[in-house]
């Protein structure tokens, strides 16, 4: 069985911070909003660790009206995340 989440980006209004990431674990259709980058941190990991921790893919979607400048935001907030990720995986 593969782990497979579905991320997709929606737009809450105009703002660069009017966004937020709807989360969905497809192997049982649960759906986890998230309304900032630390929150689909978090949920994706409680996700994961049903299936301990092994997520095989996570597909991104974004809806039509998200605007460059939040797609920008949340572009350079996850290569954050992944910056800290590989760090703290290279201090083990």
């Amino acid at each position: 069985m593969s782990v497979i989440f579905e991320a997709r980006i929606k737009n809450r209004g105009e703002g660069p911070h009017d966004w937020f990431i709807e989360l969905t674990d497809t192997v049982d259709n649960r759906v986890e909003v998230c309304n900032n980058l630390e929150e689909f941190s978090e949920k994706i990991e409680k996700l994961g660790a049903d299936y301990g921790g092994q997520i095989d893919e996570v597909k991104w979607f974004q809806d039509e009206t998200i605007t460059s400048e939040q797609y920008s935001e949340i572009n350079a907030g996850m290569r954050k995340f992944e910056e800290e990720l590989n760090n703290d995986s290279n201090d083990r």
